[in-house]
This record gives C-alpha cells, structure tokens and sequence, in this order.
C-alpha cells in the first residue's frame, strides 16, 4: 500500500473521512482523479484478503460444510424449473435428438469453468468468490463492476423465480395459481399490478433459514434437493418406459422436417449447446462458500467439480428421454414434458408430478443464489466499496445477517409487485460475463505471479507478455464468434471458422511454449494450463455472443449505474478503509484455526 501517497491526499482518513461532513466530501471528489489512478486497478494481496480483510466482517463464519454439503449446494443451484423448458426448446429449435450430445458438450465447458473456480477457492478460501479473485488479479475497479453486476442479477432473477413458484406450486394442486393466488390493484400499471404474497412469503421464509445456519441451510438444501432429484428420475423413467426409440431418429413430419439422430447436423449441436449450456449455472455459487469448508483443499474440488459431473449426467437422461417420447419436431417447446404427457391417455397426472418437481427446484435454486449473493454483498463490503455494516458476521449464528437480511428483504419487495420478465433458463450476461474474466484470471495469475509475493517490479515485467495473450486470444474469440453468428453458411464460412480456430490454438500453443509460469499452486490447481482457461474463455465469449440484444442493454444500464456508484461513493469509501488500515495486513497466506487441510 502507497502510505506516501495516502499522506499527499488532503481528503483522507486523517481529515475525518471521505463523507464525515459536505466540506470533506467536496474535497475528496476534487481528488477522485487521483484516487481512482491509485485505486481502480489497486490489487490486494491474497494474504491480506485472507487476513486482514476478512476481519473487518468481525466474528468468522463456521467452518462445519463437506464436500456432500457442496455437492448438494450445487446440485440444487444448477437443477432448476427452467431444465424442464430449456430441454424442450433446445431439441425443437436447434438439436433434435442430438440435444444428448449437446448437454454433454454444455456439461464440459461447464467443468473447464469450474476448474477455474476451483483453483481460487482452494488457495484463497474465502466467501467472496469471484469478486475476491478478481480483486486479487485484476484489481478493486473490475472487481466491483462484476461482482455488483451479479448481485443486481441475481435479486433480479431471483424475484422472478420467487413468482414463478406460485405458477408451478399451482399447477401441482390443479389450480389456476396466477389469477385466483395473485391479487389485482387497479391503478397500477401492467406488470405492477399483481401481488404476490407467496412469492414474498417464499423469500422471507429462505431468509430466515440462511441467517440461522448455513449448515442447516445445507441440510435442508440437500432433502430438498435429493426430493426434486427423485421427481426427475421418475420423469425420466415414465419417459423411457412410455417412449420409443424410433422418435430418436424419424420426425413426425418427414416431408418438412429432416430426420436422423443429429437433423441439423453439428451447427445444430453446438447451437444447442449454446442454448442448455445456463442450465449449468449455479454453480459458481457454491465457491462462494469457500469460507465455511472444513477442508477446502479436497472438499472444493470434490464438491464443484462432482455436482457438475451428476448433473451433467441427469440432464443427458432427460434429454435422452424426451426424445425418445416425441419426434423433435412434435414436441412443445415451452411444456415438453407435460405437453408429451397429456397427450397419453391416462398420464395426465404426471404434469401434475412434474409441477411438484419443479416446485422444490425453485426453492434448492432460490436457496443456494440466496446464500451465494449475501457473501459476495459481505465481502463488498468487506473490500470498503460499500458500507461496512454489510460485512458483519453474526456472532451467534456465523452468518452474514446483514447482507442477507437487507438482500432479502431488497429480492421480496421487487417480487411483491413486479412481474419480471426474466425466464428461468434464460441467463444473464452478467453470469456469463464474470466467467469470462474469471478463466481470464487464473491465466493471469498463473503466469504473472501474486502481489504479495513479488514486490520488485517484475511482477510488472510479466504482465504484458499474459496480458497481450488475454487481449488477443479474446479477439480470436470474438472474431470466430462473430463468423458464427453472421456470416452465411457456405465453404467460405467454414473456412473462416476453421482459420479462427486454428489461429486461436497456435495463440495458447505459442504462449505456453515461450512464457513460464511464474507460480504453482500449493494444493490445487487447473490441470493442462493454459489449455484450460483458455478453452473456457472462448466458450464463454462463445455464449456471450449467442445471447440477444436486450441483454446487452441491461448490462450496459447495470454497468453504467455501477460506474457511477464507484465513482462517487465506493473509490472513496475504500480510500478511507484503506488510510485507517495504515498499509498492514499483506504477506504471507493465513490459514484460520477451523480450516483443515
């Protein structure tokens, strides 16, 4: 930390700080220029992340979670309402049978992002998840950005699968659940004008369950959660007694629609890939629990990595046994199974079955986005970007009562009122887009080195050589995708894809043969470095590019409002955090009592 420089600074922490009066606001906003120079692309050390940092929360929070505790805080993240949907639109619109190809493609980009995670939650075990490793990396700047992105994505997302609740909970009791559970206020504009007491009554009653333990919260997850995997098994094997292996190969439509296992040939599997691929989100939650592993080193590993690999196999199953129940192009898009089901006679009441399933879904998915959003707000909090109060962990509970009391009570008032129009399988960019820095970021530190452990400018030195990669392997990235996207199908777009891609795999090539890796992890780290990462940020720049306008323009706005917010409040409240620190807190990594090896 630069104590010189926070000394030149007249609006520090030794006038009272940035905000103890209008007058020393005033002035600290006459030095934003000079503040954000030194702070936006400050980056802590992960010693002081884990040391230092973590104590502004106070009390600490409970090392008593196992591997089974994350792979069922994964499994219920991931296994959604939404499979339901996403299954059926993927096979009609875009795969066909080939959709089973597809979930598996979807599932290894999937684990090659979880590796990313991974490595970063077992050598810096704390609960700010990406936004810690970012901090670490990239610096505070890019940090907040991301992470106060997903936050805002997740409240959002989270009230609408809140409403969505009341739908599927009354299609399980036979009852018209929206119009006679919601009640109309005239007055009220369209999409305002509902009230959703169960929505809200769902949300506070999470709340209140994760601000007690996040142990019980894990156990209630995991009942919850072996129930709705139970509900899927049994759908997927109504679906392969009722169905017929002919639909694998001859639509219902010959004439109009082309047969075979993959009708839409390989563009159509990997459009398909594209499309499932955010049923796999939900994961990244479960590294935000870093801080309440008991023994991070087998335990993150185990419990990521294993979550992925069984849903990735459950959904495969389902895909399978879909399309064996319907021709792909017979089947209903926004009700697969249910649609398939009421066409038999007497299986209507499976829909009913498949409403319950996916009732205990929300709920597992609402849980585990609930508990992974109150520690990326604590550990916000935590950094000095925004007020300390959000950072305290109960004493009694071990909990972050305050991040998840204030985001809870934040989720349920959107949820009362307003009629989100966010599907569940549908993902935000920002997801997508923390991912991407994510596989950015464990590249960068692999072969730049940490801040704490290299203070004599060369960490400096090899920066630009990881950085020119990054910034030129996304480019290739971005270029391929673009050719995907827009370039029309003949031999000369296959050719272009084809030289994208050779280009981007001489890129990783060159880079591993001609720069050394400047550290190795101690305990875990991403196998066949940088191939990897590498991978995983072309697939997700990939994703990126597969999702519509309006998405862009809601990051955008997020991001927009985010800049601000930094500008004028958090650049300078994590000044004075760090003048009151009075530059301690850096070397060496620390290990807490309560963390086992």
């Amino acid at each position: 930390m630069d104590k010189a420089a926070l000394v030149a600074d007249p609006g520090g922490a030794a006038a009272g700080g940035s905000f103890s009066s209008m007058r020393a606001y005033g002035r600290a906003l006459a030095q934003t220029p000079r503040r954000l120079a030194r702070r936006a692309c400050a980056a802590t050390a992960a010693g002081e992340e884990m040391s230092c940092v973590r104590a502004r929360s106070g009390a600490r929070m409970a090392r008593a979670l196992r591997w089974w505790d994350l792979v069922g805080l994964g499994l219920g993240g991931m296994v959604g309402a939404g499979v339901f949907v996403t299954t059926g639109r993927a096979t009609r619109l875009y795969a066909g049978p080939g959709v089973v190809v597809s979930y598996a493609i979807a599932g290894l980009c999937a684990l090659l992002s979880a590796f990313c995670y991974t490595e970063f939650a077992v050598d810096m075990p704390v609960a700010g998840g990406a936004f810690s490793y970012l901090r670490v990396t990239f610096g505070e700047f890019a940090a907040f950005l991301t992470g106060a992105n997903l936050i805002m994505e997740y409240v959002f997302s989270n009230a609408a699968v809140a409403r969505s609740f009341t739908a599927y909970l009354g299609t399980a009791v036979g009852v018209d659940a929206p119009s006679k559970w919601r009640i109309a206020v005239p007055g009220l504009p369209e999409g305002f004008n509902q009230v959703d007491l169960v929505a809200v009554g769902v949300i506070l009653l999470i709340s209140v369950c994760i601000c007690y333990s996040t142990k019980e919260s894990s156990w209630v997850n995991l009942v919850l959660t072996i129930v709705h995997v139970g509900f899927i098994l049994f759908v997927i094997g109504m679906g392969f007694k009722h169905g017929d292996k002919r639909n694998l190969t001859h639509p219902a439509d010959p004439v109009h629609n082309p047969g075979g296992f993959f009708p839409h040939g390989a563009a159509g599997v990997f459009d398909g890939a594209a499309a499932v691929y955010l049923s796999y989100i939900g994961y990244d939650a479960v590294s935000t629990m870093a801080e309440e592993v008991e023994r991070p080193a087998t335990d993150i590993p185990a419990g990521v990595s294993g979550s992925v690999v069984v849903v990735t196999a459950l959904y495969c199953l389902m895909a399978a046994s879909m399309s064996m129940l319907l021709p792909y192009d017979a089947i209903d898009p926004e009700a697969p199974f249910s649609g398939a089901f009421k066409g038999m006679k007497g299986k209507a009441w499976v829909s009913n079955v498949i409403g319950a399933g996916a009732s205990i879904g929300i709920l597992t998915s609402l849980m585990v986005a609930m508990l992974g959003q109150a520690r990326y707000l604590c550990v916000i909090g935590r950094s000095g970007v925004m007020p300390a109060w959000l950072a305290r962990v109960n004493p009694r509970t071990a909990t972050p009562v305050n991040a998840s009391a204030f985001l809870g009570v934040f989720t349920a008032a959107l949820a009362l009122f307003t009629d989100l129009d966010v599907l569940l399988n549908l993902v935000s960019i920002g997801t997508l887009f923390v991912f991407y820095m994510v596989a950015n970021a464990v590249v960068y530190r692999r072969y730049v080195g940490d801040t704490d452990s290299d203070n004599s400018g060369g960490s400096k030195q090899r920066a630009w050589p990881a950085l020119a990669f990054l910034g030129g392997f996304s480019l290739l990235a971005v270029s391929f995708t673009a050719a995907w996207q827009l370039a029309p199908a003949g031999v000369a777009r296959s050719v272009l894809l084809a030289a994208l891609a050779a280009a981007a795999v001489c890129a990783v090539a060159a880079f591993q043969a001609l720069v050394p890796q400047a550290r190795v992890p101690e305990l875990w780290g991403v196998p066949g470095m940088p191939w990897v990462p590498a991978a995983s940020v072309f697939l997700n720049v990939f994703l990126l590019g597969s999702l519509d306008r309006p998405s862009y323009v809601r990051f955008g706005v997020f991001s927009a409002a985010v800049v601000l917010v930094y500008v004028f409040y958090s650049v300078h409240a994590s000044h004075d955090a760090a003048a009151e620190e009075g530059g301690g807190g850096g070397g060496g990594k620390v290990q807490d009592e309560e963390c086992k090896v």
